[in-house]
């Protein structure tokens, strides 16, 4: 998955020469938090978020300032073709809500906190109607490849297979999501090759 499939390409922009008070208004009127600043021909100047014009609103009642005097003039940003996974790196490390895209100097799209999420949400399958297993491999030895063996014999199908973190020494988890399926006789069978199941969701 990359950025251009997930980003938002409905863009509201502003003016480096508009007031604070012009650009929280903005943000309120279109229930954002994060606002690319740009030029008459698309370019990305810089970007202001909510808690940037909050934090300065005090002293633009006090002097005349404009987004040109507070705004981030090289914000952190994504290409279309960025790897989602890479986006989402650099938002967490970095700690912001949001990245605008840009391709070849103009901006293209925002790519938020709340699209990544949908998009991952969507990829491991949560929205749909499905069941979910979470199995850990006591055999040694035993490759992923034999649960879903074991998972196709009952005719089941796979919508994705994620490996679940956990302490240093201990056995590896991998949670399996299916179409909605009866899940019983799949889990006898995966206790009786010595897979442990450790939660199931029908």
């Amino acid at each position: 998955m990359i950025v251009g499939q997930w980003m938002t390409t409905k863009i509201v922009t502003i003016r480096k020469e508009s007031s604070i008070q012009e650009a929280l208004a903005v943000m309120k009127r279109e229930s954002i938090r994060h606002l690319p600043v740009t030029d008459e021909d698309g370019n990305l100047l810089g970007w202001v978020t909510d808690a940037d014009l909050r934090g300065v609103l005090i002293a633009s009642m006090l002097e005349e300032l404009t987004l040109e005097d507070v705004m981030v003039r090289k914000p952190y940003v994504a290409g279309p073709a960025m790897p989602l996974e890479e986006a989402a790196r650099i938002i967490l490390e970095k700690k912001i809500g949001g990245l605008p895209v840009v391709a070849d100097g103009k901006l293209v799209g925002i790519i938020t906190v709340v699209d990544i999420l949908t998009a991952f949400i969507t990829m491991i399958g949560m929205l749909s109607q499905s069941s979910r297993l979470d199995v850990r491999i006591t055999k040694p030895g035993t490759p992923l490849d034999e649960i879903t063996r074991l998972i196709r014999h009952h005719r089941a199908e796979v919508i994705s297979i994620c490996h679940l973190p956990g302490q240093e020494r201990q056995d590896p988890i991998y949670s399996v999501r299916l179409k909605k399926c009866d899940l019983q006789p799949i889990v006898s069978d995966l206790l009786d090759n010595g897979i442990e199941v450790v939660s199931s969701i029908p």
